[in-house]
């Protein structure tokens, strides 16, 4: 199997990717660790400041020395530049809050996954004719379940996740699941602006242990 092939699998295995994006890096570090800590084997980390590549580059160490099972993802890539910074910091796979084609030229150019956010089926066409294996839904919560219904059978060989408006309602999940979705990804509804103020790592490791048992029920 490919690291690509893992990194798809793992992700789907999971079947929740959580994602987060503080200024502070040693929130960032102890967020991490408390997502691992709990069982989570895949993290994206949000590229939404300037602190972030910094912060970044210190998860990829504390990844490479003490989590070498953790794949850690960079997300909210809008462009060739970002795309190739990232992947010389140490990124396993990429993902983007659309559908950008430069991006997916460096992506390609170094045999990473990228993850493309699409809201329409012209864009989860254009992406899978780009090479895509997986989409994230996003906007997740303006779409919802009954669009991933409407179209899943259009796309039989894609992998979808949903992001979003996820929450860790079972109702919630359960019709994503029910609607033909592989995996959810959750930011603020499991690691919340309050907590990550409050430095609660306490809390989002429950939260993460939550959500690994209410996908793994769903799934069945």
């Amino acid at each position: 199997m490919s690291k690509n092939e893992t990194i798809l699998k793992k992700i789907t295995d999971q079947a929740i990717l959580p994602l987060y994006f503080n200024a502070d890096e040693t929130v960032s570090i102890e967020v991490l660790k408390a997502l691992y800590t709990a069982g989570i084997r895949v993290v994206e980390y949000t590229n939404r400041g300037e602190a972030a590549l910094n912060n970044f580059k210190k998860m990829v160490a504390l990844r490479d020395s003490e989590m070498e099972d953790l794949l850690l993802g960079i997300g909210t890539i809008k462009n060739a530049q970002m795309a190739e910074t990232y992947v010389e910091a140490g990124a396993d796979f990429i993902i983007c809050p659309g559908l950008v084609e430069e991006v997916v030229e460096v992506a390609d150019k170094h045999g990473m996954i990228w993850i493309p956010g699409c809201m329409t089926p012209s864009e989860i066409i254009r992406a899978e004719n780009l090479g895509a294996k997986m989409i994230k839904l996003f906007p997740g919560d303006i779409l919802g379940p009954k669009f991933m219904a409407g179209i899943k059978s259009l796309f039989p060989n894609l992998i979808f996740m949903p992001t979003g408006g996820v929450s860790l309602d079972k109702d919630n999940v359960q019709a994503w699941f029910t609607a033909g979705v592989s995996a959810v990804g959750m930011g603020s509804k499991l690691v919340s602006k309050q907590l990550l103020q409050d430095k609660n790592y306490t809390e989002i490791h429950e939260l993460a242990k939550k959500a690994i048992a209410l996908v793994n029920e769903v799934k069945g």
